[in-house]
């Protein structure tokens, strides 16, 4: 087990040691208010795998009535589904480090908990958000009546246009979309087009007030990896969320369990770090396919889009819309 030592830090003069930590190179604040509250961040617990929640569909309510007809009615009947949502279950760490490395540094071992708090707390955030746009992402791509491919139109990259024709694939509920997401490629396309088409009022917005005509919707730009595809020799592809409010929820379903133990027995003391936690992740409009996803899901099943089941009537009453463009 590799355990830190003194070697592994930068021991500095006191007045250039100006801190201890990495950051996280990737926008991650994207959930609730952030989002017009399109991606969801709660805390509940849950017991078991899954988070069920039943709902009553019917769908032809409204029928002709035939004022001729004294003949018997057929009756219908009131059916429920569940939106099911899948549990992750993580782990922090382990870490472990020698007393001597903080002695070395002039800095109480305790802080380490504090650094490690901080650390976790952003990486948890970043794994909350490449889940869930990994999530939407897939369960989208398996109905094609929220797919627009510009891949195929004569110009490939994120435009105006292509924003229209996402919010067209939801019909007389194009309106309900309320945030994009994208990655920073197609969202700096988006810039220069609107730039070179002189758009009136939106090019001189994007020159002087940072933001791209984008149909009244905040934009979340952030680099997750769920929102692009990695072709090989091929051109990178861009997935593009056009989100509705409620369009994915991580929930929080249980306490995080966080140890920190002196370990004794060898040549320098060490305090060694770990932690579990679990959260659910769940997608509008659609059920976790609990036979063939399973429990404890990996990345890759998680963004296998047979694996997220439409159970919603309507394409209308789902996540969004995805467009896909270069």
């Amino acid at each position: 087990m590799a355990k830190g030592t003194y070697s592994d830090f930068q021991i500095y003069p006191e007045q250039y040691y100006g801190g201890m930590y990495e950051g996280i190179v990737q926008n991650i604040n994207a959930f609730n208010g952030a989002s017009s509250g399109a991606l969801l961040l709660q805390n509940e617990n849950v017991k078991g795998h899954y988070e069920y929640e039943s709902f009553v569909q019917f769908k032809d309510i409204v029928s002709r009535r035939d004022i001729s007809s004294v003949g018997a009615a057929t009756d219908g009947k009131l059916s429920q589904e569940e939106f099911i949502s899948v549990k992750l279950n993580r782990r922090l760490g382990p870490i472990a480090q020698t007393l001597d490395s903080w002695k070395k540094i002039d800095e109480d071992p305790e802080v380490m908990s504090f650094i490690l708090g901080q650390m976790a707390a952003q990486q948890k955030t970043q794994d909350y958000l490449n889940t869930l746009l990994l999530a939407i992402e897939a369960a989208l791509d398996g109905v094609t009546d929220l797919e627009y491919d510009a891949t195929g139109q004569s110009t490939k990259t994120l435009t105006h246009s292509h924003l229209v024709s996402g919010m067209a694939n939801m019909g007389d509920q194009g309106e309900r979309i309320v945030a994009w997401v994208m990655h920073s490629k197609p969202f700096w396309d988006l810039v220069g087009q609107a730039i070179s088409d002189k758009i009136t009022n939106v090019a001189d917005t994007v020159i002087y007030g940072g933001s791209p005509g984008t149909l009244g919707r905040p934009v979340i730009v952030t680099d997750s990896s769920a929102l692009t595809d990695a072709n090989g020799s091929a051109t990178d592809t861009y997935n593009v969320l056009g989100l509705v409010g409620g369009a994915g929820t991580v929930k929080e379903t249980e306490p995080d369990n966080v140890a920190f133990d002196l370990v004794t027995g060898l040549d320098n003391l060490v305090y060694r770090y770990q932690g579990e936690y679990a959260y659910n992740v769940g997608v509008k409009g659609f059920q976790w396919d609990t036979s063939n996803g399973g429990v404890n899901p990996t990345d890759t099943s998680v963004g296998t889009a047979t694996n997220w089941d439409k159970v919603a009537n309507s394409y209308k009453d789902c996540a969004g819309v995805r467009i896909k463009v270069q």
